[in-house]
């Protein structure tokens, strides 16, 4: 619930505050902070949550397993996740758009002072948004690394047994998940998705980790086994290297791209950094 109004709150407080009145530079200048605010909240994320855990999640398993590990395995599982939705990316927009043909590409005249000429304002736009991915993939990357991140930390939450124990761990991590619940719901927006579809995306995201503490509860009658651990482990690390991708690739990079308010920018972006870093704090104290 708390994940839920979290998700939805940037859209009430956009209609509560008359956004639809603003002037469209105030509403670029506020979107731009918004989205770096984002920026930092997944850059907190990714390298305080994501990336810790899943180092941790498969080394443990390996020890349980009696294996012993020379070679950096955890870091490779990470880096074979962000490979492979590089590699699908790239697949998937050569596939949707094929390069011109060569000849198109000559200029007319060698050392012509057209060959490196730029494009004009109105097609800049148009092409820095054609080299990207699609809206829609990029929410389902979002959406796909985040969700199994909470439907795993639900998990662990199911296999606590002292119930003091588990009711802090709620709270901490209802914190922490409202604040990326938020920068998710505006990340899709941007993404310019329409509102059902960033509901269901929300309803989603908020119905992993109840599931995950359902899963962990009826996992304390059977114990899990090393290779159930391991499988678990290496869907994780895959996972954290695409939320690596979409962080690092997509997100940030887009946020920095505009030359406005750089510096603006760049204190929201640790603005929503320090925010996690606190939730964070308070879910290990």
């Amino acid at each position: 619930g708390v994940t839920l109004l979290f998700g939805f709150a940037p859209f009430w407080l956009v209609r509560g505050a008359g956004w639809c009145w603003a002037g469209p530079d105030v509403r670029l200048r506020v979107s731009g902070w918004t989205g770096a605010f984002a920026g930092g909240v997944f850059l907190a994320t990714c390298l305080l949550a994501l990336l810790p855990h899943s180092l941790r999640s498969t080394s443990a398993a390996f020890g349980a397993a009696g294996i012993t590990l020379q070679f950096p395995l955890p870091e490779f599982v990470v880096a074979a996740g962000f490979f492979l939705v590089l590699v699908l990316e790239q697949v998937a927009l050569a596939l949707s758009r094929p390069s011109p043909p060569s000849e198109q590409r000559q200029p007319l005249l060698a050392g012509s002072s057209f060959q490196n000429a730029s494009p004009p304002p109105r097609c800049r736009g148009r092409l820095q948004a054609d080299s990207g991915p699609t809206p829609a993939l990029r929410a389902f990357l979002l959406l796909f690394s985040l969700s199994l991140h909470s439907a795993l930390e639900g998990l662990a939450v199911g296999l606590l047994e002292d119930g003091r124990e588990v009711l802090e761990v709620c709270l901490a991590l209802s914190v922490h998940k409202s604040l990326v619940a938020a920068s998710l719901a505006f990340q899709l927006r941007q993404g310019r998705l329409r509102r059902s579809a960033v509901a269901s995306c929300l309803l989603m995201f908020a119905a992993m980790s109840p599931l995950g503490i359902g899963v962990g509860m009826g996992l304390t009658e059977t114990k899990m086994s090393a290779r159930h651990q391991l499988a678990r482990s290496a869907l994780e690390g895959l996972a954290t290297g695409t939320f690596v991708y979409v962080t690092f690739m997509e997100v940030v990079p887009q946020q920095l791209q505009s030359t406005a308010s750089r510096i603006p920018k760049v204190a929201a972006m640790l603005l929503g950094f320090a925010a996690v870093t606190a939730a964070l704090f308070v879910k290990l104290a």
